[in-house]
């Protein structure tokens, strides 16, 4: 499965607020580095993540572009209240290796406390 559809998978499965899911698209050695926040290693320890914010907050990725090289898939998106992010998936096998997350942590803290 090339980059960019694993990405496209990512976002469905996201918006589906489906820890399970998410967690089924990463190696078991994987390592998810939102860079607001200290990096989480292992499948199980990313699924536990996305259980977590996902109880915490109410969050949508909407894409705006995606872009693919080689192994690599670059994804530029945008939630519902106005923040915006990027994030850089390395795929190997089918798999995320590697994510790296960029986002405004102190925006996105006070759009979801306004809610």
């Amino acid at each position: 499965m090339s980059a960019k559809l694993l990405v496209r998978r990512w976002i469905a499965a996201f918006n589906a607020h489906d820890p399970n899911a998410l967690a089924a698209l990463y190696r078991p050695d994987a390592v998810n580095h939102q860079v607001a926040l200290e990096p989480v290693a292992g499948r199980d320890a990313i699924r536990a993540m996305f259980e977590r914010e996902f109880a915490a907050a109410e969050m949508e990725c909407i894409p705006e572009n995606l872009f693919e090289d080689g192994e690599w898939a670059i994804l530029e998106w945008r939630d519902p209240k106005g923040l915006r992010g990027c994030g850089f998936f390395h795929v190997i096998d089918g798999l995320i290796a590697t994510q790296r997350g960029y986002w405004d942590r102190l925006s996105f803290e006070a759009a979801h406390k306004a809610a």
